[in-house]
Order: C-alpha cells, then structure tokens, then sequence
C-alpha cells in the first residue's frame, strides 16, 4: 500500500490511511481465545491443505494469486469457518459476540497492507489469509452474519448449486459492507473513510451506535486527508478528476455529528461494551477520521482489542487493555464504538 507522506503510516485505502499507526504496542498475545470461548478449528477443507488456525499455519498463496481477486484457499478458509461455528452452536449467539469468537481463531494471521490495490479495474477482493485492520473487521463480520442465518448452506457440505449460492452471498454481504450502495464501481465507490462505512451501516440496519450511549463528545474536525494527501494514493495520482467527488464527499461526512469517547474516559464506560462490537481508533492527524479499527474482545477480566495492527504483523488480541493501550499510542485521542446487529 502507500506509506503516507509526513507520518509514514502503512495503511489500508479502504479505510482511506487508517490502519495502525506508529506507538502500537510490539507483539502478539498468542492464539489463545478468551476464557468460555471455542479452541482454535482443526478440519479438513475442501482444497488440498488443512486449516488448523491460525490462517498462519496454511501454506503462501501462489505468487501467481496475488493478482487475483479471491481463491480457492479463501473460499476453503470461509466455508470451514462458518462450517465450524456452526458445529459450536455459535448460530444462536448474537452476532458480534460471533464474530468476536471467529475473530480469535484467526489470531497469529499475518497482516498485509494493500491487498485491494490491485492492478486494473476496481474489483471485489475476498482474501482471507491475509489482512489489515479494516479486511479483519469485514471479514469477521461477513462470516458471523452467515453463520446465524439458518437458511444457509453451507458450500463446504452441499451441491455445487450451493456452493455458488454461498460465495454469492458471501460476496454482496462484504460488497455490502466495503462499497456504497454494495455496487462495485470503480475507485470512488469503495468506503474510504472510516466514518462512511460505519454510518452507512447503521443506516442500512446493520449496525447500531453505542457511543452516544456511553457519553460521547462531538470530534467537530473536518475531514479532508484524501483530497489534502491526492499523491499518497495511486488511483487519485492516475484520475485527478476524481478529485472534486472526494472532496465533495469530505465536506458532506464533516457536517455529520461524530461523537468519540476520550482516551481518558474508556476504562469508565468499558462495562457498556460487549465483545464484537466494533471499535473505531479516532485519529488526532488533522484531516482523518478514523486511525485504527478492531473488534472488542473481553479478556481475562478486562476490555481488548482483537485487530490486525501493523507492529507485530499478526492478528492479535491486544496484550494491554483498550484503556490502557489507547493512552500509549501517539496519533489516537478516543474511540467511537458500534454494534453488529443479527441480518
């Protein structure tokens, strides 16, 4: 991906420049999910591997496969997921707390930033062995939501009829989450900033705010990196008539009340939030929204955060608390909090 002029930041362009930020605690926590919650899977795929979590155990994608836009491999991992959960009884828990719970047995995979700047034409990336901080969440977040509908066959034991019924669905509820309005088309319709994924989300049902309820305060910053950074991005260097769009789309989101719980403030509210729920890092960097993002993870008595984070380059489960964690990071001064809601 880009590493971002004067802050050199590694991020992910679906969340605009927000992955992890530099002052992230080093090391991951280990592939040991919460107390109460399932192991880590060990089955058989439908490819010619095993998945035996963390998705660091499964062989490297063919270099050839790195131009494309998903695989056989990120088709095996999705259906034995949804398939194993489901075995766990998982489909009858809310579903953040599902995605939480398959979020842990993805810990130890590696992060990779960039892995929607494809060449070519925009297209709908489904890459499940590798993951930055925002492809965590919309992963985790697309598999829990099939694992509570009971409609679903799952492609792993079933026709081929089923078998594309599954991807296809797989397929729009992550377009769903990535693109606005779920429509591929082009650069500008992928959810850049942060801010629009969440708010379209809960417009659409499938996300609730909790911030308000936990005594947010407004972040009035107006948000303009992408149009203020046009040279950290590919697509904007290559169609600058893109240009008027962003920033169009920069002033709209900027006059939206944006409600952030301060750093100070988390371990206060941390009761008030559950495991899955998504937590959004606020960015103090002038012109961005949203820095980090992850799932909230109870652990051990205390509130974590289960992310893709750039140091470290795994997936883990924080080692320090949220609250904690959140005071030690230069570049974050809160966070907004929202909840997955059942399809």
């Amino acid at each position: 991906m880009i590493r971002l002029v004067l802050m050199g930041i590694l991020c992910s362009s679906v969340l605009l420049i927000s992955s992890c930020q530099p002052g992230e605690e080093a090391g991951a926590s280990g592939a040991q999910a919460s107390p109460g919650f399932a192991p880590i899977p060990s089955f058989p795929t439908s490819a010619s591997f095993s998945y035996a979590g963390p998705v660091l155990d499964l062989p490297k994608r063919d270099p050839l496969s790195a131009a494309l836009h998903e695989t056989e491999e990120d088709w095996a991992i999705a259906a034995a997921s949804v398939a194993w959960a489901r075995d766990q009884g998982l489909g009858l828990l809310p579903v953040g707390e599902v995605a939480a719970i398959l979020g842990s047995t993805f810990v130890g995979s590696p992060y990779e930033p960039g892995t929607l700047e494809l060449a070519g034409p925009e297209g709908l990336v489904v890459n499940l062995s590798v993951f930055d901080c925002v492809t965590f969440v919309e992963h985790m977040l697309v598999l829990a939501r099939l694992v509570v509908d009971p409609e679903l066959r799952i492609a792993s034991d079933s026709g081929e009829a089923d078998v594309m019924a599954f991807r296809g669905r797989y397929r729009r509820e992550l377009a769903t989450l990535r693109y606005r309005d779920g429509e591929v088309d082009g650069y500008a319709s992928r959810l850049h900033y942060f801010t629009e994924w969440l708010d379209r989300g809960i417009e659409r049902g499938d996300l609730t705010e909790v911030t308000d309820e936990l005594g947010g305060i407004p972040d009035p910053r107006p948000i303009h990196f992408m149009t203020s950074h046009p040279e950290a991005y590919r697509q904007l260097r290559e169609e600058p008539d893109l240009l008027p769009f962003f920033q169009a789309k920069e002033e709209a989101l900027s006059r939206r009340v944006r409600l952030f719980i301060p750093e100070d403030e988390i371990a206060g509210v941390e009761m008030g939030i559950r495991n899955g729920d998504i937590i959004a890092a606020v960015s103090t960097v002038d012109g961005l929204d949203i820095a980090h993002t992850g799932l909230a993870l109870w652990h051990d008595g205390r509130l974590h955060l289960l992310h893709a984070p750039l140091v470290g380059d795994t997936v883990e489960i924080s080692p320090l608390p949220l609250a904690e964690r959140m005071k030690g990071i230069r570049g974050q001064k809160g966070i907004r909090v929202v909840r997955p809601v059942a399809p």
